[in-house]
């Protein structure tokens, strides 16, 4: 999270507080270096890689902050942890997002600034005020500025529930839009991909809020490539890219697979060539304008 940081720094001019947190077999216990009484305190933290351990140090350092006098707490969290457990998909399942909203307000957390969530309903767990900034500005300005055949391009959902968003991407580049589904013909019968749209001969850019396994969009990306289309990029808000998905994208057929930086992809891009980290500036000067305005609230 260093170059998130920085960036957001940089863009709102806000000095950074001195934190302690010990990094030992014991329980998480953190200490502020200077006082935030009367404060308006900003806490930035992904919910990715030891999601459990930043998730437990994000809450533990807003209470401190709150029991510590700061006048207002807000938790900038790019990267919304368990934000695909937002409804029950089976019985007995758990709704983790909000029991996350939960924790956060009983913790002491005034307003949550997050990133593309998973789902927008996630925004209605909170009884607090949450800002979820998007990320079509930056892929937009991506798009235009690296593929030059954008103006012939189709953009791709890879699964329904993305129409909305490739839709309106697909609106402001005044382009068409697919989408693919998995369509299940019979009971004991493998998922089978369906390509809704017509891409041949044209470049296909894969838009998705986030990718984790890379399964899905990896099919998807030989999907379109079978049915016609010259070239495949992949354009996705939160990389999280676990288990074979490096292995995944290396194989794939994809021009670029391009993400922000609301989760580090350091380490991934050493093992992966097609990974890009796009217009970080932009994304930081969303969120700093947007802590600039928070004023208004």
């Amino acid at each position: 999270m260093a170059e998130t940081n920085h960036c957001l720094l940089c863009v709102t001019s806000l000095p950074p507080a001195w934190l302690k947190v010990p990094f030992v077999f014991s329980p998480l216990s953190v200490e502020i270096g200077e006082s935030v009484r009367g404060e308006d305190v900003y806490i930035v933290q992904s919910g990715c890689g030891e999601i459990n351990d930043n998730l437990m140090e994000l809450l533990i350092m807003i209470n401190a902050c709150k029991i510590a006098s700061a006048s207002r707490v807000t938790a900038v969290i790019p990267c919304f942890p368990y934000a695909r457990q937002d409804k029950k998909d089976k019985s007995r399942a758990p709704i983790s997002a909000k029991l996350v909203a939960n924790m956060l307000s009983v913790s002491g957390a005034d307003h949550i600034i997050t990133m593309d969530l998973h789902a927008s309903q996630i925004q209605g767990f909170f009884d607090i005020p949450v800002d979820n900034l998007y990320a079509e500005p930056a892929v937009l300005k991506w798009i235009k500025e690296n593929i030059p055949e954008w103006k012939n391009c189709i953009i791709v959902s890879p699964d329904a529930g993305g129409a909305k968003r490739v839709t309106s991407i697909a609106d402001r580049l005044n382009v068409d839009f697919a989408l693919i589904h998995k369509e299940r013909k019979k009971a004991n019968e493998v998922d089978r991909m369906v390509l809704v749209g017509d891409v041949r001969d044209r470049v296909a850019i894969l838009v998705d809020d986030m990718a984790d396994t890379c399964g899905t969009i990896c099919h998807a990306a030989d999907k379109l490539i079978s049915a016609g289309a010259t070239k495949v990029y992949a354009i996705l808000t939160h990389g999280i890219f676990s288990g074979p998905a490096i292995s995944r994208i290396n194989n794939a057929c994809f021009e670029a697979v391009v993400v922000t930086n609301t989760i580090p992809q350091e380490e991934k891009m050493k093992h992966c060539s097609k990974i890009q980290v796009g217009n970080n500036t932009k994304k930081g000067k969303v969120q700093g304008d947007t802590k600039n305005n928070n004023k208004n609230f």
